[in-house]
């Protein structure tokens, strides 16, 4: 037993470094990061390339790495992204965090060179030195892991409580206006908390690496294991994270003392231990009403803002033309393309499809929930298993499966409407991440892999015919989109998303209109996977993952989460420009297209509306400029002799 809790600690250990430089950083600047992950990643490779790959000493590469490497990373990455969120709205914050997560990793590898190996080395000495103090087995790195923590905490609470630094950066919290007029420069302080985050980043990566592997998904597992404990405390409380990240490490660990580790049960179990700790402390909070968003800044802070943060903006319409010409853009494709790029961009339909729930949910409602692809999945595991073990039509199967997929958005929908937009988005990843780890691995759906077999319906077999089908069906939802949002119910659904306080004000109801965005949203995410499944003819779980979906949402943002085409690109875009990088160009640029949504996603800081209507808003000013220009040209001017 002993073994089992040592080994625990030293996993929670992790888990409180990485909480705590959440903590840190969203106290500090109102930033919840969800690009931790992937900056532990990026550290964590270059900690790799340095002593592995190029035969560095060990505590020259930890030094370079770690010390130098990482705060840098944050510098950069504070100066290009981090410092322009600190008053944005809940939704930029998130997105932009997301882009910056899916596009860091493929970058480092197209920069590095992408591992087949996983197995990496920590911070100890090789071969890893043992000892059994009392019979339990500790190792280095273990040790080290312990002693990180340690020095973490003593230095974080000597600096913070003792010393100027730590009063310039609560007051920083407090209000960055106020701390600018007592003549500290706030952009300094935060340019250090930045720098902060990423060490603590970069030493989380290092530490969990040998564990977990020098992966991205380990990485994430890391991050996603991590917000357990920031949304015990609450989002602010230091203590609290670290003793409650140590107490999931106990227990992940003793737990599997009692479990088979060959048995499907252990394989489900065991990486869901974080996640149910974070739907407890979630569900509590919301009992008790304590569960809004940490507020950042005081009101000087919005008063000298120059720039909107959350307030409504003028939606640019471009009409009707733009959205038909693409429609039919894509409607050609299959007429002109092979039997291979027309598979690619029915995928990408059907993917559109999906991604329109995203239109619904975001776009339009304001919510911020990242458990679309986890719908998806429901959708098309149950279509596939409908028409597979029960002979139901395909087409069939995929309405039915839908609908069957609807009260669960609808009963999260009820759970979610008392929390803060950042513990939505939490509750709604720890559902996807719980629902991949407990049901999407089952042996009925998952079948090592394979999925369920899903066959196209005997009409539509050819990847041309079926192009036109999903097509068809995303036109026929985009059209009740479209209506619903010109509807006595889209304007109420504008109106909550705006300001739920003024809706209340005007009689609207909160709950039915949100209730009502997330059952429609469900259904069409659950169609989008039937149509997945049937492009793929298979429902692959992993196809699914949660993670996947953070990638989903950084396209749909980045192409424009608020057009209904938007969607229709952002599916075929996401489906066909990897393979047109891997067809054509070499294959270490195949990422490429995932490094551009990231960034892409990046801009939505700048540029929330999405390409599709910043480029349509220079289109009108380029138009109006153009017309200014002739009118001047054209207007009489006034000589000596009379009017010209």
């Amino acid at each position: 037993m002993l073994s089992y809790v040592v080994a625990g600690l030293a996993l929670g250990a992790v888990y409180a470094i990485a909480a705590a430089s959440l903590v840190v950083t969203l106290v500090s600047s109102g930033v919840f990061n969800f690009a931790f992950g992937a900056m532990a990643f990026v550290v964590a490779r270059f900690y790799y390339f340095l002593y592995v790959e190029q035969g560095w000493p060990l505590p020259l590469a930890a030094v370079v790495a770690i010390g130098l490497f990482a705060p840098a990373l944050g510098v950069l990455l504070y100066a290009v992204l981090f410092r322009h969120l600190r008053l944005r709205s809940p939704l930029v914050k998130i997105v932009a965090t997301i882009g910056l997560s899916v596009a860091l990793p493929p970058l480092a590898d197209l920069v590095l060179g992408q591992l087949v190996n996983v197995t990496a080395p920590g911070l100890a000495p090789q071969p890893v030195a043992v000892f059994r103090p009392f019979g339990a087995v500790v190792d280095m790195n273990q040790i080290i892991t312990y002693a990180g923590l340690a020095v973490v905490l003593i230095v974080g609470t000597v600096l913070l409580r003792y010393t100027d630094t730590g009063l310039r950066i609560r007051s920083l919290v407090d209000s960055e206006a106020l701390t600018a007029l007592s003549g500290v420069s706030p952009a300094r302080l935060s340019l250090g908390v930045w720098a902060f985050s990423a060490l603590l980043a970069g030493l989380a990566g290092v530490l969990v690496a040998p564990t977990a592997g020098l992966s991205v998904d380990g990485m994430t597992f890391l991050m996603a294991a991590a917000f357990a404990a920031v949304v015990a405390a609450r989002l602010r409380s230091l203590p609290t994270a670290v003793a409650v990240a140590l107490a999931m490490g106990v227990v992940t660990s003793v737990i599997q003392r009692y479990l088979d580790p060959q048995s499907a049960l252990a394989a489900q179990i065991v990486p869901s231990v974080p996640f149910l700790f974070m739907l407890v402390f979630l569900l509590a909070h919301a009992v008790r009403g304590r569960a809004g968003d940490a507020s950042v800044g005081g009101a000087l802070d919005r008063a000298v803002r120059t720039e909107h943060s959350g307030a409504p903006t003028a939606t640019t319409r471009s009409g009707f033309l733009a959205p038909l010409a693409t429609f039919g853009v894509v409607a050609c494709l299959p007429l002109v393309l092979d039997d291979f790029w027309t598979g690619l961009t029915a995928t990408g339909i059907a993917l559109a499809t999906a991604l329109l729930a995203g239109t619904l949910v975001t776009g339009e409602g304001g919510m911020i929930w990242l458990c679309q692809i986890t719908f998806a999945g429901f959708g098309a595991l149950l279509a596939a298993d409908l028409t597979t073990n029960s002979g139901w039509p395909p087409l069939a199967a995929v309405a039915v499966g839908a609908l069957c997929v609807v009260p669960i958005g609808v009963v999260l929908g009820l759970l979610t409407i008392r929390l803060g937009n950042l513990y939505v988005a939490l509750v709604t990843l720890t559902f996807g991440l719980l629902a991949q780890n407990l049901v999407f691995t089952r042996d009925r759906f998952y079948h090592s892999g394979q999925g369920i077999f899903m066959p196209r319906p005997e009409w539509a077999l050819d990847n041309r015919t079926f192009a036109w089908l999903a097509l068809a069906v995303f036109a026929v939802l985009g059209l009740f989109v479209v209506n619903l949002r010109r509807s006595t119910a889209g304007l109420a659904v504008t109106a909550v998303r705006w300001s739920e306080t003024g809706s209340r004000t005007l009689g609207l109801g909160i709950v039915p209109v949100k209730v009502l965005v997330s059952a429609v949203a469900t259904f069409v995410a659950a169609v989008g996977g039937g149509f997945l499944a049937l492009a793929y003819q298979s429902a692959l779980p992993d196809s699914f993952n949660p993670f996947a979906g953070l990638v989903w949402l950084a396209v749909l943002v980045t192409v424009g989460a608020r057009p209904v085409v938007g969607a229709l690109v952002a599916g075929v875009a996401f489906a066909v420009l990897p393979s047109v990088f891997q067809t054509y160009l070499p294959t270490r640029w195949a990422e490429v297209p995932v490094i551009l949504f990231g960034f892409g996603a990046v801009m939505l800081a700048r540029n929330p509306e999405g390409v599709i209507a910043m480029h349509a808003r220079q289109l009108r000013d380029l138009s109006r400029w153009r017309q200014g220009r002739r009118d001047s040209v054209t207007e009489p001017t006034v000589t000596q002799g009379g009017l010209v």
